[in-house]
């Protein structure tokens, strides 16, 4: 299996990885991630003049017909730089979810960046099994109950809400009886408890086939975050490996001494490892191959661990400095973290693994 991008994809590659380093470097991600806001307007908008917001939406509403494909190579440029903001949650899992249900009203202005949505689903038990969702509103009706982690919420304009028996509702974030608490976290992301209380639910709120639509979006973003994750894991390995040629201990490079070598080489096995499963996961979904889930939740599941431990091991090669909060390595490896966690577990990701070669 070749997995040389086509030329368009080096090109892109190229324009985020240049585009990234002026607008986003280090700093600026970390000033983000520790301000409450967490959102650079001006940077988003410079997003959406590169069409990336609409990166999967077709030509004729206003995107640019990506695949599935192109958007991971584009996150993972984003992981790299520890990019935060509201791309992988409204330009990937809410563009995917509107795009399965036939809901294209909503997608011009998500193209363009005008507008940012978000998906409301994990509730009690923290988990993204669909089968866990216990909230409920009859439609049309009133909707009350609560979601945990909705990411981005108070940037959101519209509220993709995930309902017990399978619907979706498509809310705007501005409706009476709807409220955004904030979280803490130690990544950074700004994560929210959004409350319904007593919402207005009409007919035409409720989008058409609503679980399957639920499912493309869930695997766009576990694909998504899994790219994140080999991004920063990427990223790691460079200063692990700049450090070992750089830094003099005892007159000669940390570098020179074979416990360092074999920690880089174990890096390295696990960057490429991650990031071959995940091309393949993604190759499978844009193709629609059969099978594809087992390769993403293999994807998500085994780069989930590895990249922590690549995170974690660069702490070792690094010593001191990289327990700093002035180095990048903190915040590289928080975001592996939360990574990790979002679109599913390792443990839910198994269990799909294991259901697809037969075992109960």
């Amino acid at each position: 299996m070749d997995f040389t991008p086509s030329p368009s994809q080096q090109m892109l590659i190229a324009t985020a990885r240049d585009f990234l380093r002026k607008l986003c470097p280090p700093e600026t991600a970390q000033r983000l991630a520790l301000d409450p806001q967490g959102f650079d307007e001006t940077l988003w908008r410079r997003m959406a003049e590169l069409g990336w917001p609409g990166l999967l939406i077709p030509g004729d509403l206003g995107g640019s017909d990506g695949s599935l494909l192109d958007v991971v190579l584009l996150v993972e440029e984003m992981g790299r730089a520890g990019l935060p903001g509201p791309f992988v949650t409204s330009s990937v899992v809410a563009t995917s979810i509107l795009l399965a249900a036939g809901a294209t009203r909503r997608l011009p202005a998500l193209a363009a960046g005008e507008r940012i949505a978000t998906l409301a689903m994990v509730e009690g038990g923290g988990s993204f099994d669909p089968r866990a969702v216990a909230l409920r509103c009859a439609v049309p009706g009133r909707l009350s109950g609560a979601k945990l982690f909705v990411k981005d919420a108070h940037i959101a304009t519209d509220l993709l809400v995930v309902m017990s028996d399978g619907d979706l509702l498509l809310l705007p974030a501005d409706r009476r009886g709807i409220a955004r608490l904030p979280l803490d976290t130690l990544s950074g992301e700004k994560l929210f408890e959004v409350t319904f209380d007593a919402v207005d639910v009409h007919a035409e709120d409720r989008l058409a086939g609503g679980a399957d639509a639920l499912a493309a979006g869930l695997t766009a973003g576990a694909l998504a975050r899994t790219a994140e994750m080999v991004g920063a894991a990427q990223r790691v390995l460079d200063l692990a490996v700049e450090h070992a040629r750089t830094r003099v201990q005892g007159g000669r490079p940390i570098g020179g001494h074979q416990a360092i070598q074999h920690a880089c080489a174990d890096l390295v096995r696990d960057v490429d490892t991650s990031r071959g499963l995940l091309y393949v996961a993604a190759w499978k979904v844009s193709e629609g191959a059969a099978g594809a889930a087992a390769d993403v939740a293999t994807a998500k599941a085994y780069a989930g661990e590895a990249c922590l431990t690549v995170a974690r091991r660069g702490h070792q090669i690094f010593g001191a400095i990289g327990y700093c909060e002035e180095h990048p390595l903190h915040l590289l490896h928080k975001r592996i973290q939360a990574a990790s966690a979002d679109f599913g577990d390792a443990t839910l990701h198994l269990e799909t693994v294991a259901s697809a070669i037969g075992l109960q």
